[in-house]
């Protein structure tokens, strides 16, 4: 098999080298790629990115099938227009795709359907939207309506800073064109965690849970981002929590999609905020899989991941099952001088020819020049590493971390200590 990979990113680089260890599988494209797919086998960079382009290529090498890994083509229709071809592909019509794509789309979606979400209220002009900030007061969450590559969320603690934000969106068109309409919502108290499936229009088959850490700094502090690490399992998720986010969330989001003729295929991602009396709420849907998130899930995959994208292009999802190591995973974002807000570029980084089995380098924002791996982006690298225990698996991914170097990097040293203070306290109280 010749399969596709669309994107550039350390989700990107997860699943073309998991897809790369299918035995059936000769080599996996990836369009664009980053300097880490370029350093895998059986991997092959690809320099296109305009869909007539990948079309014609798909055709002309024979391949099998497509995964899309980031949001914006998925937003742009690029399944459309690879089914209206004729070929293959894993991932979510344009239409169903609003679900990521617009933050009003996905939040009347779920008033529809009876999925919990917080109350919310959306606004295009910029006066009424510090009317419903007075009214409602801090804390409180802005978000761009569109795609803002993770820029777009801003959650105020003070009424300060939800005006600001609304300021940058509405009247100084910071966000472009996804930032023209924003919703204001109540901001909700718990724990966040993400829940990721696979879907083939109808059927549903979960992934391993996980959760991510927001914040650029140590103890969930500073700016968000678009995540600083990662690990799976999150022992946050019960069996009993896991049922009920299938029941409340889950299957009702599938069901509605299909109920108004957009059956949903490819990857959905829930982010949920876990309320201190247990009930998950939905924060956001995502329309692919997280990132960093899907650095440790699929290091823990044991299935054929081909396997499983072939089962949900033919609709039988229901047929199969996911194996997953027994092990944690954790990831370790390491991010560029100046990041979120001003990424530096071209900085020169040692220390990428580390190996072993218990740990893996996903490449994001790196690039070759002149032979040298240099930063390209915000979050450069993930170091994810496996442990029979979460702190076996976060000493593991620091120990490699700390040996990759370059200008500037920037990497929060407390990755899993939500995981690893629950585990304190439930030895306290055993």
């Amino acid at each position: 098999m010749k399969l596709l990979v669309i994107g550039a990113g350390g989700r990107e680089h997860a699943l073309a080298w998991r897809l790369a260890q299918s035995p059936r599988v000769h080599k996996v494209y990836v369009a664009p790629g980053n300097a880490g797919t370029a350093r895998e086998e059986k991997l092959e960079n690809l320099a296109l990115t305009e869909f007539d382009a990948l079309i014609d290529f798909c055709r002309r090498e024979g391949i099998d099938f497509t995964v899309v890994g980031p949001e914006a083509p998925l937003a742009a229709g690029i399944v459309d227009r690879f089914r209206a071809a004729g070929l293959k592909i894993f991932g979510p019509s344009q239409a169903a795709a609003r679900l990521e794509a617009s933050k009003a789309f996905a939040k009347a979606f779920m008033q529809r359907y009876g999925i919990p979400t917080a109350a919310y209220a959306e606004f295009d002009e910029a006066a009424a939207a510090h009317a419903y900030i007075d009214v409602h007061g801090a804390p409180i969450v802005v978000k761009a309506d569109g795609l803002a590559a993770g820029k777009g969320v801003v959650v105020a603690a003070s009424r300060e800073e939800a005006h600001a934000a609304v300021e940058a969106m509405l009247a100084e068109g910071r966000l472009g064109e996804a930032g023209r309409r924003v919703v204001i919502e109540d901001c909700l108290d718990g724990e966040e965690a993400s829940f990721i499936v696979m879907v083939d229009g109808e059927h549903v088959l979960p992934l391993a849970t996980s959760q991510d850490h927001k914040r650029l700094l140590e103890g969930d502090r500073g700016p968000n981002t678009g995540g600083m690490g990662a690990y799976s399992p999150a022992p946050l998720v019960t069996p009993e929590l896991h049922a009920r986010i299938l029941r409340e969330v889950i299957r009702p989001a599938v069901a509605g999609l299909k109920q108004e003729g957009m059956p949903y295929t490819g990857f959905l991602y829930a982010g949920l905020m876990i309320g201190a009396d247990g009930s998950p709420r939905v924060l956001e849907f995502n329309c692919r899989l997280g990132d960093p998130e899907t650095q440790p899930i699929l290091l823990r995959l044991k299935n054929d991941l081909a396997q499983l994208i072939e089962a949900a292009l033919e609709g039988r999802l229901d047929q199969v099952e996911a194996e997953w190591d027994r092990r944690y995973a954790l990831g370790v974002v390491l991010a560029a001088a100046g990041y979120p807000e001003a990424p530096r570029t071209g900085d020169p980084i040692s220390g990428l020819d580390q190996r072993g089995e218990d740990f893996h380098l996903f490449h994001a924002g790196t690039a070759v020049r002149d032979g040298q791996v240099v930063t390209a982006g915000g979050r450069v690298l993930t170091v994810t590493a496996l442990g029979d225990t979460i702190k076996i698996a976060q000493a593991r991914a620091y120990e490699v971390a700390d040996h990759i170097e370059f200008a500037g990097r920037q990497m929060r040293r407390d990755i899993g200590w939500r995981a690893l203070q629950r585990r304190a306290n439930n030895r306290s109280r055993a």
